[in-house]
């Protein structure tokens, strides 16, 4: 069952980030509409020019890495920089977008997740019996109020289209917004680089969001509808994950979920949300708990 007050808005922390609202080419010419934080907005397009309102009042907005940004509130810092998005030899690739009924918070969570690709990513970014996380770094960088995991490493059938063969990949996660989470990985076709995979989510309710994948790869052979279906393959088998999860909404409380090892990304992405009051799709939040 759905908490109450599941289409209200969530608290002036969750107002005041910045929030994909998709690619450019998705939005359509004219005027339409979609939500953000449970509340309804309307957008009109022309052309490149993309405005957006709600509660009576035009919001900002901007386009970065080809897709539209608001936010419902004041943000207190730009948007944050994707330094390998201007590199003229990279492929800019868009994947859609993706409808989940689970918090998007648990989506992050997900993303940062390793300890499930041997079975949820079957023979493409995991395989038994290589089903151990060995130790990474994780930490709340200070200086820009983000979450990193760095010396990630996992062994992986098919870690890209472009991989030729199994190869041991390593990882960098960078949690840069509550709701914007970047992946910096092995790029098979240029091993001193890395592939770039990010996920930007439009939460509509507490349990239930739009995840826009976006990707800046190193690949000059694939086609970009291979590109991006292998990108929609892997998100579509989280999905199934993700809307199964109990409970949709992420909890904060201490003990609510036994973490082990591997979590270490998710219990620091969890103190620093609490930190920063970010509760809109938790269950600490006003909305209740959706079972």
């Amino acid at each position: 069952m759905r908490g109450r007050d599941l289409d209200s808005a969530g608290p002036d922390s969750a107002r005041d980030e910045w929030y994909c609202l998709g690619a450019l080419g998705e939005i359509p010419e004219g005027d339409s509409t979609t939500r953000l934080l449970g509340v309804p907005l309307g957008l009109r397009r022309a052309g490149a020019a993309v405005a957006v309102a709600a509660e009576g009042r035009s919001l900002p907005v901007q386009d970065r890495y080809g897709c539209v940004w608001t936010s419902l509130g004041a943000p207190a810092r730009p948007l944050f920089a994707i330094a390998e998005a201007a590199d003229p030899d990279r492929r800019h690739v868009p994947c859609g977008a993706v409808t989940v009924r689970a918090s998007g918070l648990r989506i992050v969570e997900n993303f940062l997740d390793m300890a499930h690709f041997p079975f949820v990513h079957t023979d493409i970014l995991g395989a038994e019996p290589h089903t151990e996380v060995t130790h990474y770094a994780c930490e709340i960088r200070r200086e820009v109020d983000e979450v990193w995991a760095t010396e990630c490493r996992f062994p992986q059938p098919k870690a890209a289209l472009s991989a030729a063969g199994a190869i041991d990949t390593d990882y960098i996660y960078r949690v840069a917004n509550p709701m914007a989470v970047i992946l910096y990985k092995t790029c098979p076709a240029a091993p001193a680089r890395w592939d770039v995979i990010c996920l930007f989510m439009q939460p509509l309710a507490p349990d239930l969001c739009r995840a826009h994948p976006v990707m800046y790869l190193i690949d000059d052979g694939a086609a970009q509808r291979d590109l991006i279906h292998f990108q929609q393959l892997i998100f579509l088998q989280d999905r199934i994950i993700l809307e199964n999860q109990r409970p949709r909404l992420l909890p904060l409380e201490p003990r609510a979920e036994t973490p082990t090892r591997a979590d270490a990304s998710s219990i620091a992405y969890r103190r620093w949300l609490k930190e920063r009051s970010y509760t809109y799709g938790t269950t600490a939040g006003p909305q209740g708990v959706a079972a």
